[in-house]
C-alpha cells in the first residue's frame, strides 16, 4: 500500500503496540555493517527514511538502486537513508549493499526484533511479524514522528518510490 498518509500529531505509540502514522516511531540501536551502531532518536534534526529489506527479496532488491538514488539526492537537504536488513548475516548483506553501490547505514536486525516491532497487527497473517516488514519504507519526520508508512503491495508496487519522494517533497517544503 504505497500511498502517503495524512497525519496528525498524537501522543507516543503505547508500549507493545506497533506505530502509526503520527506516531513516534519506536527507538532502536543496531550494529551497522561498517562496525558502527545507529540510535534513531540520535537522527533527529534529520529526516529519516528507513526501509526494511533482505537481500532474498526481489522487492527490496528492485527498490535498492532507487533508494542509493533518493540518498544522492536528498543527502544535502538533510536526509538520512536507512535499511535495516532483517535476520541475515554481516557477510551477505555487505556483498550485497556494496553490489548496489550503498553509501548509507546498513543495520543489522539480527533477529527481527526491531522489524516486529514496527509490524501493523492483522496484514499478512500468514508471515512472521518480523517478515511483514521487509520491503517496508517509513519516512521520518524531525521531531520522530512517521510521516509516511509502505507495506509491500504487489498488485501497486513502487519500486521507484514515487510516493515516498512526493511526501519527502512535500515535508522538506513544509507543507
Amino acid at each position: 500500500m504505497a500511498a502517503a498518509l495524512a497525519v496528525v500529531p498524537v501522543a507516543p505509540v503505547a508500549a507493545g503496540a506497533p506505530p502509526g502514522p503520527g506516531q513516534v516511531a519506536p527507538d532502536f540501536d543496531l550494529p551497522a555493517i561498517d562496525g558502527s551502531r545507529v540510535r534513531l532518536s540520535q537522527l533527529r534534526e534529520r529526516f529519516v527514511v528507513l526501509h526494511f529489506a533482505a537481500t532474498w527479496c526481489p522487492f527490496c532488491n528492485a527498490e535498492l538502486p532507487h533508494l542509493v538514488a533518493l540518498d544522492k539526492a536528498y543527502k544535502e537537504k538533510g536526509v538520512q537513508v536507512l535499511i535495516v536488513d532483517v535476520k541475515e548475516g554481516k557477510r551477505v548483506v555487505e556483498r550485497w549493499s556494496s553490489k548496489a553501490g550503498v553509501a548509507f547505514p546498513v543495520l543489522l536486525d539480527s533477529d527481527g526484533a526491531v522489524a516486529t516491532r514496527y509490524a501493523p497487527k492483522d496484514v499478512q497473517p500468514d508471515l512472521g511479524r518480523d517478515e511483514v516488514m521487509v520491503a517496508s519504507n517509513l519516512l521520518i519526520d524531525k521531531e520522530g514522528r512517521i510521516r509516511f508508512f509502505s507495506l509491500l503491495d504487489t498488485a501497486r508496487f513502487d519500486a521507484r518510490l514515487v510516493a515516498l519522494r512526493a511526501a519527502l517533497d512535500e515535508h522538506l517544503a513544509g507543507r
